[in-house]
């Protein structure tokens, strides 16, 4: 399948999402709406499934009744099998909605209806795991070597565009928006204490509950979990014989790819690109 990108506003999309955007750009949020926003690979099925479990109350058993593409819609998504403007039209409130679009291209009625948004950021050296995401999906271009895919990275080349725009927009965002602003690598060193954050931002739980959400939402829970690991999609969309959608969900993993020079390359870059804002990640915990 030839995949190609289109410019939007600046923006690399895949050219099915840029020639439906009026569709998206005139989507109308509801004010129950929840939107989790994610650059690609930076733990978006993880918060999914948090939120999903909390809107439920903790009753798990409720998180079974379909997988997450569809108790979740991907707002801007669009494949010859669905749009996600289409399903989350036909979705009954309260609606959780996901997007990886950057702030500045998140359909206004989001703002105008003063939606609740989550937003996950994942430190860059490892969210470049996008490279074994993009050598599995079918619905993007192919990426290439990962020489060449740092380098487009970097130039924010890639689906959903720039990863410093993108984290940065967000951030700058949050003081304007009801938005929760959290780190991939805070929930991945204490997951109790981050649910407990998600929790006070959508409704307030027992602590029995956010253990058993805890447990439930573990990576191994998840990889294991059909309604969760996208083993529902066909093969020839997103085709996990190659790489599985997931595949560690570590911190630091990004040091079994990086050589010694990529990764003195990548820090040179990236001091330069998050010069003048107080956003910081971490590589490791």
């Amino acid at each position: 399948m030839d995949v190609q990108l289109k410019q939007l506003n600046g923006v690399p999309l895949t050219k099915p999402i840029a020639d439906q955007w009026e569709r998206v750009e005139e989507f109308k949020a509801r004010p129950d709406d929840l939107l989790i926003a994610t650059y690609p690979k930076a733990g978006t099925t993880w918060m999914q499934e948090i939120v999903d479990s909390i809107m439920n109350d903790g009753e798990l058993e409720k998180n079974k009744r379909a997988p997450t593409h569809v108790r979740s819609p991907f707002l801007e998504m669009l494949t010859f099998v669905s749009s996600g403007v289409d399903v989350l039209n036909n979705t009954p409130s309260p609606r959780l909605v996901k997007t990886h679009l950057p702030s500045e291209l998140v359909p206004k009625s989001f703002w105008e209806q003063k939606c609740k948004t989550i937003y996950v950021a994942r430190n860059a050296k490892d969210t470049l795991s996008y490279y074994f995401f993009d050598l599995m999906n079918k619905i993007q271009p192919d990426p290439g070597t990962w020489e060449q895919y740092m380098e487009k990275f970097l130039k924010g080349e890639v689906a959903w565009g720039n990863w410093f725009d993108h984290v940065s927009g967000w951030w700058n965002a949050k003081d304007k928006h009801e938005i929760l602003y959290v780190f991939y690598e805070d929930i991945k060193k204490d997951t109790k204490r981050e649910i407990r954050k998600v929790m006070k931002f959508q409704k307030n739980l027992s602590e029995e509950a956010l253990d058993k959400i805890c447990h439930h939402t573990s990576f191994k829970a998840m990889k294991e979990n059909p309604m969760a690991n996208y083993s529902t999609i066909p093969n020839m969309l997103l085709d996990q014989t190659v790489s599985p959608f997931m595949r560690k969900g570590e911190v630091a993993d990004w040091k079994n790819h990086f050589t010694e020079s990529q990764s003195k390359m990548f820090d040179e870059e990236y001091e330069e690109r998050m010069k003048g804002t107080d956003l910081k990640f971490r590589t490791n915990i």
